[in-house]
């Protein structure tokens, strides 16, 4: 067994040690299961919104898209920093509301402020729908991580089932605390591996970040700027506006909401979380380092760059750490996504169909739907050959077309009737999957508009569709109602 293999593996065992143990002292109710009992202060809460947000797309996505796109990656480092200008006024109102009636779930929020079960339902689908590609993105790094840093001794498709089976575990134990309480090793592994390979490795091999940055561009003229054409400045701003405000608007996210302590923590949070955006720097530098050392990744491959540079120049047990850190990195967001796609199956929709059920008996439905949520994404992992960016992408743009709905929610006089709500959303959801399934750009759909139309993120189109969609039908409802205000009363 090579030293890379062993180090992994006591990570991946630390994991699920601190997970299990997570439990002791408490009573695994729905409330403490799903949102910690809303005990959670800033240090948990920070921790726990790192560990949803900088994941193996972080390690292997962000690198993987220096490497193959180049100038484009920077978007990555510009949506967090708008969405967390946005949480600071937008998610205290929600905590506010959320506590005080004791929710759950995201779609609670929706079926409390528009009073409508139905609703409740259609977001959970989009929820679970959205998280599928997300866990599947956590699943596909591990595979990846597991199988480059222990040189091929464990597959990518052991690596995966044996990193399904660790998370499922604690999930099912502890639930959001063994989340947690994994998140302190992670991050700490993570902003270690980060700025060491970010520092250490264009050093190592070309003197300097603008020595590397020179070399880029005399191989390569123009990769580290915006193209003119597909990933284009256009795609930039869409794509930045799409997924900044579906930052939040994932379930697992949402959710985290619920388990703060009070509200001042996500303004406390508004302001230190962007310092931790740096740290993306420092993974895109592994990226841009590894374009001329291992070329010749293409497709699905150029998430492979990260760890191909790392096992080039390090020793195993060197790469062991590195590969340890990249598994906690899909660990941590993983196990929140499986509790949580398991707790919108079993709260909102299989209780919308049988309401009397008791709050423990949705509780033991959602623990044991973990491992079928677990199964569901590995068989789709193993599917599947997106990069790791292509599948976050997708997901952003089913769950940012929440996002309209909710906003108008948290205003003291909501405009917007739950006709309308519903049917923005349907109309948001149907355009991104029909984009998705048939695999159509904008570029495709208008051959003849302008760059600057057929550039766009297909998802904030969607969106367009969706707020148009809530006016019309707002208008049509308000007028509905006023004719049958209006007419007479026999």
């Amino acid at each position: 067994m090579s030293g890379a293999l062993i180090v992994i593996a006591a990570t991946a065992l630390v994991a699920l040690g601190l997970g299990l143990s997570a439990r002791r002292g408490r009573q695994m109710g729905l409330e403490q299961w799903t949102v910690g009992g809303r005990g959670f202060g800033f240090v948990l809460v920070f921790l726990l919104l790192a560990g949803e947000i900088y994941t193996t797309f972080t390690f292997l996505g962000g690198s993987g898209f220096a490497y193959g796109k180049g100038g484009p990656t920077y978007y990555i480092l510009s949506y967090g920093a708008l969405a967390y200008v946005i949480s600071y006024w937008m998610l205290p109102p929600i905590w506010r509301y959320a506590n005080e009636r004791k929710l759950i779930s995201q779609p609670d929020f929706f079926i409390s402020k528009y009073e409508s079960p139905a609703l409740g339902v259609l977001v959970a689908l989009v929820g679970i729908v959205a998280l599928v590609p997300y866990l599947v993105l956590q699943f596909k790094g591990l595979g990846i991580i597991v199988e480059v840093a222990s040189y091929g001794a464990v597959s990518r498709t052991l690596a995966i089932w044996i990193g399904a089976a660790v998370a499922t575990s604690y999930v099912m134990v502890s639930g959001v605390h063994g989340s947690a309480w994994t998140a302190v090793l992670k991050d700490i592994a993570i902003l270690a591996a980060a700025l060491f390979l970010g520092i250490y490795l264009p050093l190592h091999y070309y003197g300097g970040y603008g020595e590397m940055f020179a070399a880029i561009q005399a191989a390569k003229p123009g990769f580290l700027a915006l193209p003119p054409h597909g990933q284009s400045l256009a795609w930039f701003d869409s794509t930045v506006l799409l997924t900044a405000l579906g930052f939040f608007m994932w379930p697992h996210s949402f959710g985290a909401v619920y388990t703060a302590r009070h509200e001042r923590v996500f303004r406390q949070n508004a302001i230190v979380l962007p310092l931790y955006q740096i740290i993306l720097l420092f993974v895109f530098f592994v990226g841009f380092a590894a374009i001329l050392q291992v070329p010749g990744l293409t497709g699905s491959n150029i998430d492979l760059s990260l760890f191909y540079l790392s096992r080039k120049t390090f020793s195993p047990w060197v790469l062991g750490m590195i590969g340890g850190a990249g598994v906690l990195t899909a660990l941590v967001p993983g196990s929140m996504i499986m509790m949580t796609a398991a707790t919108l199956t079993a709260n909102n929709v299989y209780r919308a169909f049988r309401p009397s059920v008791s709050q423990d008996h949705v509780a033991i439905v959602a623990k044991w739907l973990v491992p079928v949520v677990a199964l569901v994404s590995v068989w789709f992992t193993l599917q599947g050959g997106h990069t790791i960016v292509a599948l976050l992408l997708m997901g952003y743009s089913f769950v940012t077309q929440l996002f309209p709905s909710l906003i108008m929610s948290l205003k003291r006089d909501n405009p917007v009737p739950r006709e309308a709500a519903i049917a923005g959303i349907c109309v948001g959801v149907a355009a991104v999957a029909a984009t998705t399934l048939s695999n159509t750009s904008l570029a495709v759909l208008l051959p003849n508009a302008p760059d600057v139309v057929q550039d766009l993120n297909v998802g904030i189109v969607a969106l367009i569709l969706n707020i148009a969609t809530i006016l019309i039908v707002t208008v049509v409802v308000r007028a509905f109602s006023v004719r049958s205000e209006a007419a007479p009363h026999g």
